[in-house]
């Protein structure tokens, strides 16, 4: 097992570094190490590019992938459904109004280092989102996962109505920006985006990967899990504010990026099967070099334009998750 985790792991991370070697402006693969190796023979243009543009867009890229695929496949288990995900359940949606309103406002004065207006209103939405949806599982006291995932639809019903209401209230110039705010993107210049993100990314994902192995329990059925000396309704909460504050962390950068969540974590389920301590940094890494390439293509593809790679992830995703579905049966 962790031989083949460190395989992958070697893996995504030579993909991630390999996307660093592509871009809009082309350069030789020597520019690029004498850069890297902080050779004084290195172009002051090739420096700015990749120390500035290139690195931290992979490396914001590889964390939201990560966190995403991760999420993903916290909340199947959790749920027991193959089709959840951080959309399924809302908090993506929480996230993607909170950005809306925060663009509709359109605060120009910020005191705040690391975050922008709209990553702190998206925050403060995914984490409302969260809120209201936890509330609501917990109905009389006791948490469930249904009505957890009828809330989250729900609720992610409710602000996609609202979105729509602030595009028709917002200005036509503020209007764009939400439009491309809304597809998803990775837009990084400099190391602040990451910086941001890392104060709510890193002890969700660590909660996350000490609850794999109760997560293997889950899976098979609560009272099953009980009657091993789990405590189920203390993991099940834990768990899902864990992946709703990485879920909101990565939203407030990256935007509602879709497919992800779904196609990482049920492929390397065919591919290694359902044991959540494999699965989960399988995920980790398979969803960050898969986010890396997705976002490399979608901003080398049409030069000097750029696809937003949340548009590109919906197109790759709904074919591959129909092939997959034809080819195995999901556990």
């Amino acid at each position: 097992m962790i031989s083949s985790l460190l395989v992958l792991a070697a893996v995504s991370l030579a993909v991630a570094a390999g996307c660093i070697l592509f871009g809009a402006v082309p350069l030789s693969t020597r520019s690029v190490w004498l850069v890297l190796i902080r050779s004084a023979q290195a172009e002051e243009l090739a420096q700015q590019i990749i120390l500035q543009h290139r690195i931290p867009r992979v490396l914001l890229a590889f964390l939201v992938g990560g966190g995403l695929a991760v999420a993903g496949a916290v909340f199947q288990a959790l749920l027991r459904n193959p089709l959840a995900t951080p959309h399924t359940l809302g908090v993506s949606a929480g996230g993607a109004l909170g950005s809306s309103a925060g663009i509709l406002l359109g605060f120009s004065a910020w005191g705040i280092p690391l975050i922008t207006p709209v990553q702190f209103f998206s925050l403060g939405g995914s984490a409302g989102a969260a809120l209201i949806i936890y509330l609501l599982a917990r109905g009389q006291g006791k948490f469930s996962p249904m009505r957890l995932l009828l809330a989250g639809v729900t609720i992610g019903l409710i602000c996609s109505a609202m979105i729509m209401f602030i595009r028709y209230l917002v200005d036509p110039h503020k209007l764009v920006m939400l439009d491309r705010w809304l597809m998803g993107g990775l837009d990084a210049v400099g190391y602040d985006n990451v910086l941001s993100i890392l104060v709510f990314y890193l002890p969700a994902l660590a909660i996350l990967m000490m609850e794999s192995a109760r997560l293997n329990q889950l899976v098979f059925g609560e009272e099953l899990a009980e009657g091993r000396g789990i405590n189920v309704q203390a993991v099940q909460i834990r768990i899902f504010i864990a992946g709703a504050v990485l879920v909101s962390a990565v939203v407030s950068v990256a935007g509602p990026i879709g497919f992800i969540g779904l196609i990482v974590p049920h492929s390397f389920r065919l591919i290694l099967g359902t044991d959540h301590r494999l699965l989960l940094p399988a995920s980790f890494f398979g969803g960050g070099a898969f986010l890396s390439l997705a976002d490399t293509a979608a901003r080398t593809m049409f030069t000097p334009s750029e696809l937003p790679v949340g548009v590109l992830t919906a197109m790759l995703g709904g074919p591959f998750f129909l092939f997959l579905l034809t080819r195995k049966k999901f556990v």
